[in-house]
């Protein structure tokens, strides 16, 4: 089946997050100036998917809703063909996204003033989760070998075992830094942080979005079920298949008392459940959308291998970092010698081109950035051109400065 991966959705108006805060910089950007930020896609919502939506509207009311049968069948099987593990019905505990998810296990697992364990440069909200809540963020910065980026195992043993230690959210796939971590890399994480009985919260959200020539490995498929009993899997099919409006993710916990402890404290934050449009969204695309992920995956990749090489080595050096899962390639900036302000303001003035910034991610961020290249690639392809012309302009000026 052919799948559109060409036409660009207008999102211009509709309160689309990076569109708005483009716009709200500069209004009068042109029409084929698409924000290559926020991590959501420019393609078209997959058809299943839409149709699953207005049978829901046409055919019943937007009550309360519960999970049915369906939905928990829909989850396990998903897991089982995507993943090759098959969770068991009564780990599934819903969620209206990760992020808050994360801000309840954190409630639940650690108490105030305990360490939580992060490896930067890691997704934002991470340190949000912890500084917000009362916790203390103990960091496990990554390292960069040979151009990509590895865990520094000794840190990780050392930190761990500390007595402020209590719990560790790992990013697997890793955002930013677009590592999908080995099976060897996630049985000595989990060796370590076991030893040392904290509990670990795993954010598996890109798990679907796998570059060809790697493998994602679910934490639960790797640990033995003493290790499970302390784990807890985030997951979403929002970023799958851009759905994150629907506000709906699905959180794996094996053991039945870690369980509770989240469920008891999600209820106490006011959370109950899943809207309407979540739980059908989520059946149709892991039961009807198998082959549009399968068709979109090429799409990504080949954006990425077009990233490469307009960027890597050129305009003045710039880096771009082995991506092997995610549609988030990572960009060291640091040859132009900007500081991040200066950067942005560069990049949004001269190349009209709105990127995440990679301080957001943390200090080990500051001279990157962050490109969201799901997008028709000829989307990309124009961002890229702006770029290249905006950085020869730079070039030049400074030649002229030397002369």
């Amino acid at each position: 089946m052919p799948y559109d991966f060409e036409t660009l959705p207008e999102r211009r108006g509709t309160g689309a997050s990076k569109w708005e805060a483009m716009l709200s910089d500069n209004p009068d950007l042109a029409d084929d100036v698409v924000p290559l930020s926020v991590a959501d896609m420019e393609f078209a919502t997959p058809e299943p998917i839409k149709n699953a939506l207005h049978r829901l509207i046409d055919e019943t009311t937007l009550g309360y809703t519960e999970p049915t049968d369906a939905f928990y069948d829909a989850c396990i099987a998903w897991q089982e063909r995507r993943h090759g593990w098959k969770p068991e019905r009564d780990w599934i505990v819903t969620s209206p996204g990760v992020v808050p998810a994360l801000f309840t296990a954190v409630r639940a697992f650690t108490d105030e003033g305990d360490g939580v364990i992060i490896q930067p440069p890691v997704y934002y909200p991470f340190s949000m989760a912890i500084e917000r809540t009362g916790r203390t963020i103990l960091r496990n910065p990554l390292i960069e070998v040979d151009g990509s980026y590895r865990i520094d195992f000794d840190s990780l043993d050392r930190i761990a075992h500390s007595p402020e230690a209590k719990a560790i959210i790992i990013c697997s796939p890793h955002n930013p830094v677009g590592r999908v971590w080995s099976e060897e890399e996630l049985l000595r994480m989990v060796e370590i942080c076991s030893d040392a009985g904290l509990v670990i919260l795993c954010d598996e959200i890109h798990n679907d979005l796998i570059l060809p020539g790697h493998v994602h490995h679910t934490l639960l498929k790797l640990a033995t079920p003493e290790q499970a009993r302390r784990i807890a899997v985030f997951t979403s099919y929002s970023k799958t298949f851009s759905l994150a409006g629907t506000l709906g993710s699905v959180i794996y916990i094996p053991d039945e008392s870690l369980r509770k402890r989240f469920e008891d404290q999600h209820a106490s934050e006011g959370f109950f459940g899943l809207n309407a449009f979540a739980f059908r969204s989520l059946i149709a695309a892991y039961d009807e959308c198998e082959g549009w992920l399968d068709a979109l995956i090429p799409v990504i990749d080949r954006n990425y291998r077009l990233l490469v090489d307009t960027l890597d080595g050129k305009l003045g050096g710039l880096r771009v970092i082995p991506l092997e899962g995610t549609y988030l390639p990572w960009v060291d900036f640091s040859a132009w010698g900007m500081d991040a302000d200066e950067r942005e303001m560069f990049l949004h003035k001269e190349a009209q081109l709105y990127l995440d910034g990679g301080a957001m991610f943390g200090e080990e961020g500051a001279s990157f950035e962050r490109f969201n290249i799901a997008c028709p690639t000829w989307v990309l392809e124009n961002a890229l051109e702006r770029l290249s012309a905006a950085y020869e302009r730079l070039h030049d000026a400074r030649k002229e400065i030397v002369q």
